[in-house]
């Protein structure tokens, strides 16, 4: 097979990663970084994005650093995507899997094999392909705070069950996807979910995708910018792949709150979280 990558050059391209920056430097505090890229999204057409369509939109507006999944697809395929983009550009892009149980495959031993020996950083979970029931989704979590990986977790709405996952798994660090849902205007929902980050240390919300962007402010006077993260929820080419990134970072740059503040929603606290620097 032609370019075929072996584990130890993804070993050793996903290890060159985490020292590019030292800790307090310059470079380090105007670091952005991405938690929200989608080598595959979860739309109708499951549309699939290359690392270089990912680099590229990363360049044009700034974004130094992105973790980068697929869905839509099995834990193993979601695994060969992330190695593939992350070999090609070891010092920009960050490998999670995509955790979706298979009656068929071991996805457990998948996983772990993947966080073990892979140098994979965190778990994707999304409600809409994997309902977020106790017997389903616990043992990923469990996993997850074995590794010390965090969790990003599209919890399509529901803060009960964000804040059960919370609540359950203490030692797990878990990235509730869009403050709550994609593009949601329920106020409720969102502040159910600033909530929960509010009640426990361990529940950080993605601000992706966000359509009321005063609930941002709102989040960040209730909880604090240490428990907020920055993400695009890209590639998107509406209305283009550069204009749709750079109207995300702009939410977070127009916000009403301290620089600092932004400096670490926009890359400092995910760069802390996992210890890129």
């Amino acid at each position: 097979m032609p370019n075929q990558i072996t584990r130890r050059h993804f070993i050793q391209a996903v290890g060159a990663t985490a020292a590019i920056t030292a800790p307090g430097s310059a470079a380090d505090k105007s670091l952005i970084v991405d938690v929200h890229a989608h080598l595959k999204h979860g739309d109708a057409a499951k549309t699939e994005y290359s690392a270089q369509d990912i680099i590229n939109v990363m360049d044009a507006v700034g974004i130094d650093r992105s973790i980068v999944f697929a869905m839509s697809t099995t834990t193993q395929r979601s695994i060969e995507l992330a190695e593939a983009a992350v070999a090609q550009y070891p010092k920009r892009l960050i490998p999670f899997l995509y955790a979706l149980p298979n009656y068929e495959r071991p996805v457990l031993a998948e996983i772990d094999d993947a966080l073990t020996n892979s140098g994979f950083r965190g778990i994707k979970i999304h409600a809409g392909e994997s309902r977020l029931h106790p017997y389903i989704v616990d043992p990923v979590l469990k996993l997850a705070g074995e590794h010390g990986v965090p969790c990003l977790i599209d919890a399509t709405g529901s803060a009960t069950v964000a804040r059960r996952l919370a609540q359950s798994f203490p030692q797990t660090t878990i990235l509730f996807a869009h403050m709550g849902a994609y593009m949601s205007r329920d106020h409720r929902m969102i502040d159910g979910f600033i909530q929960v980050a509010h009640d426990f240390d361990n529940a950080y919300l993605d601000l992706s995708a966000v359509a009321l962007v005063f609930k941002m402010e709102e989040a960040v006077r209730k909880i604090g910018a240490d428990k907020m993260i920055w993400g695009t929820d890209g590639p998107h080419k509406n209305p283009s792949l550069n204009a749709y990134a750079r109207f995300e970072m702009e939410k977070v740059q127009r916000l009403d709150v301290p620089p600092a503040d932004k400096d670490k929603i926009l890359g400092g606290n995910i760069t802390k979280m996992l210890n890129l620097s």
